[in-house]
């Protein structure tokens, strides 16, 4: 996620310099033909133009509203996630203790197992983030253009394919193997946690009631990681995306027949003036449009995404401090102003 206004400002700039140039070439020819060639029916009367400016305006407005929606809604799911975990430490802390244990373990035991339950936690969070960053077709981040934009602003980030090597430092070898085997690596950890307490209820580790509120903790973890997936996996409306990109770019070819009209009252100097105009118009109207379209997908591991794994790291220091543990997982740096 981009922080810095000035920089995200520079960035959005450079970032759609080719639609720049675009506006300005479509300028040039009712210009050219205007000034040069004297070839004045090219002109249209700007009423109805700005008429359909209008209704492109209503459309962008409907579409940015909806996709903040969602980026906004994957925000509150991950502050979810982050309060769900720091409950998850205590519960693993607090609820794992020898009251009721059939064979009383020792403190360093009892420490492994509140260790391999938090560890497994960490794990759960790589693989979910991760999952999340894969990319869809639908997504502006996985087109050519914009993948080679990446690459140049924020080549740091974390790539989806790194799925394995990110949830092996908190598992065993032996469960890594069985959760790598399967297909929804978050949803097995889970699974696997769900197994753990239940053989730690068996030995009296905890009981009943501690077990229910671990298992309804763990239900809440499956409940954030389905809301999730359900933003990932279902994209914005095709037809309000589609039309709502040809109403604009309709609009876009049709400004600079008005503007040329309107500038060509100033003179054969002004009318010139059309291009630079034209661009300034066409730019606010299709940077818009693309707000909405990078909105619409919080999880596509573009600059703009909910920074997962900042929040994965703040989460992982918490609980390691719960566990009284000194060493702490490497700083994350924010490098192009892009938190991740």
């Amino acid at each position: 996620m981009h922080s810095g206004r000035t920089y995200g400002l520079v960035e959005t700039i450079q970032w759609s310099s080719r639609d720049i140039f675009t506006f300005m070439a479509i300028a040039a020819v009712p210009t050219t033909l205007h000034a040069v060639f004297d070839i004045t029916w090219v002109s249209l009367p700007w009423l109805p133009i700005a008429l359909i400016g209008t209704a492109v305006a209503f459309l962008i407005g409907f579409k940015n509203n909806a996709s903040y929606d969602r980026m906004w809604e994957a925000r509150k799911i991950w502050g979810a996630i982050v309060n769900r975990s720091r409950s998850w430490g205590l519960l693993t802390r607090d609820f794992v203790n020898n009251d009721h244990a059939l064979e009383p373990l020792s403190d360093e035991a009892l420490r492994e197992i509140h260790q391999r339950l938090i560890y497994r936690h960490f794990a759960w969070l790589a693989a979910l983030r991760h999952q999340l960053r894969v990319p869809k077709v639908w997504e502006m981040a996985s087109r050519p253009q914009h993948q080679a934009w990446a690459e140049r602003v924020h080549p740091h980030m974390e790539r989806p394919h790194e799925i394995e090597d990110a949830i092996r430092p908190y598992i065993s070898e032996q469960e890594h193997r069985y959760i790598i085997s399967k297909t929804n690596f978050a949803t097995q950890l889970i699974s696997n946690q769900s197994r753990d307490i239940k053989e730690l209820k068996q030995k009296g580790l905890i009981e009943d009631f501690r077990h229910m509120e671990m298992q309804a903790m763990l239900t809440e973890m499956y409940t954030q990681q389905g809301k999730c997936e359900r933003i990932k996996n279902f994209p914005f409306p095709r037809q309000y995306a589609t039309i709502n990109l040809f109403c604009v770019w309709l609009f876009v070819l049709l400004v600079p027949f008005g503007l040329v009209k309107e500038f060509a009252k100033g003179g054969d100097v002004l009318v010139w003036a059309t291009i630079p105009f034209n661009a300034m118009v066409c730019w606010v109207f299709v940077i818009m449009e693309k707000i909405g379209e990078i909105s619409q997908d919080p999880f596509q591991n573009g600059a703009n995404d909910i920074p997962m794994t900042t929040m994965s790291h703040g989460i992982e220091v918490d609980l390691r401090e719960m566990l009284d543990e000194t060493e702490m997982p490497e700083a994350i740096v924010v490098q192009n102003n892009i938190v991740l």
